[in-house]
């Protein structure tokens, strides 16, 4: 029987391979499922229009919806930005946050290298561009192309896969490969800043704090929007319906899900136990009752990286409703309330 050393030096060597092979098939224009911290990702090489064209099919996603590119090397950001078209003050601030939050959960809106085909911005003239903190996703990405476009692994609205069952059982037989990195460490979207107008803008809050890029920085504007069906996007997730479980879904601070009876089929998703307890004090539900926390101390971190694995436990047919409690809106709170909002419609 094999060491416990050698069982793990089998199984780098078996990770190896499956990465070997699945940056063969980015390569050749496939499509590949793969783990980041915040969320899985559905990669194509980012400098290829027919493979991109495979991402909006496979998802059903529309082409206004613009896609994150992926690259593994602060070295490499010119193969996928025009670092010249930004003034000598937006470049500092550029390398103060690629230091500071790269690797990591933060995309940031450059103008984009003409060798990124326009299918992948959306027809604008720049891209979301991030360096992911996972090593499966880097190694994917450096033994590929260098740059791989990929948004979330999942059709297009539905709850971000954290999982690679979850890529599994919504996408599975319509993708070349997945590769299983385990749970999302973050298990939110990376968040969305461009720096390229006059004034900085949160285009999507997500796992990196407004309040640790003004720390950095300085201040920035909050530039998250709900876009109309049809208009093109500066970035992902600014659909007013977006990140949605097939079960209807409805949000509520603290004040107002205390209020609500427990209802036969309905489920319950508390920010924290504190909530939970005072809730059931009030309206002491029956043992049956779906009952959910997504962090019993109130972790805003800890409530992020289980929101969406619980609202795919919730989403199982079973449940005809589900009543979820916003954050305290600061920090992860204010990513996790996005994600809730926009799933609720």
């Amino acid at each position: 029987m094999p060491t416990a050393k050698a069982q793990g030096l089998l199984r780098k060597k078996t990770r190896l391979n499956d990465i070997l092979k699945a940056a063969g098939i980015i390569r050749n224009g496939g499509l590949v499922a793969f783990p980041t911290e915040t969320v899985y990702g559905l990669g194509a090489d980012a400098f290829n229009s027919e493979a991109l064209a495979k991402i909006f099919e496979v998802k059903g996603r529309p082409r206004f919806d613009p896609l994150i590119i992926h690259i593994a090397a602060i070295e490499t950001l010119e193969n996928a930005a025009n670092l010249p078209l930004l003034n000598k003050e937006t470049r500092k601030k550029l390398f103060l946050l690629a230091e500071n939050f790269w690797p990591g959960p933060l995309s940031i809106v450059l103008p984009k290298n003409e060798k990124i085909p326009g299918i992948a911005t959306a027809g604008l003239a720049t891209a979301a561009i991030r360096f992911p903190d996972h090593e499966i996703a880097r190694e994917l990405i450096s033994l590929s192309t260098g740059a791989v476009a990929a948004p979330s692994a999942n059709p297009f609205g539905s709850i971000s896969p954290t999982r690679a069952e979850h890529v599994r059982d919504r996408l599975g037989d319509r993708i070349d490969m997945i590769l299983d990195g385990g749970p999302a460490r973050i298990g939110l979207e990376s968040t969305v800043i461009d720096i390229t107008g006059e004034c900085i803008k949160i285009l999507r809050p997500g796992g990196t704090p407004k309040e640790a890029i003004e720390q950095l920085i300085g201040p920035v504007k909050d530039g998250f929007i709900t876009a109309a069906e049809g208009v093109s996007l500066v970035s992902p997730g600014q659909l007013k319906s977006h990140y949605a479980p097939r079960t209807p879904l409805l949000v509520l601070n603290q004040e107002d899900i205390l209020k609500i009876p427990c209802e036969t089929g309905s489920a319950f998703l508390f920010f924290d136990g504190f909530s939970r307890d005072s809730w059931q004090k009030l309206q002491n539900p029956p043992e049956s009752a779906v009952i959910r926390v997504l962090s019993e101390a109130g972790q805003p971190l800890e409530a992020a990286s289980r929101l969406f694995e619980t609202l795919h436990e919730l989403d199982n047919g079973r449940i005809s409703r589900i009543f979820a409690q916003l954050a305290p809106p600061k920090g992860l709170g204010e990513a996790i309330n996005d994600r809730l909002t926009r799933a609720s419609a």
